[in-house]
């Protein structure tokens, strides 16, 4: 019998990130089409925990060297500024 993979912490971790993401995306859809204003407020409440707790995971991840983000260059940024920025 072959032995089952364990799940490590940043599987775990990155397993729970994409939850999250998917949990914010309902969310908002959910949110977005609600007519029931108490409702809406539930959901936009539910939604911003959920981004809290995506932020903290995104984090931690970071921290420890699992999620790097490349910055993106001086250049780049000024162009994408300029083609979208206000003036545009």
């Amino acid at each position: 019998m072959p032995t089952p993979k364990v799940m490590g912490d940043k599987e775990i971790l990155n397993d729970c990130l994409t939850s999250e993401k998917n949990c914010t995306n309902v969310y908002n859809t959910f949110a977005n089409e609600c007519v029931n204003p108490q409702l809406r407020t539930d959901f936009l409440n539910t939604l911003k925990d959920a981004h809290d707790i995506q932020t903290e995971l995104f984090n931690d991840m970071q921290t420890r060297g699992w999620y790097t983000v490349k910055g993106a260059k001086q250049e780049d940024i000024v162009q994408a500024a300029q083609k979208y920025g206000p003036s545009s």
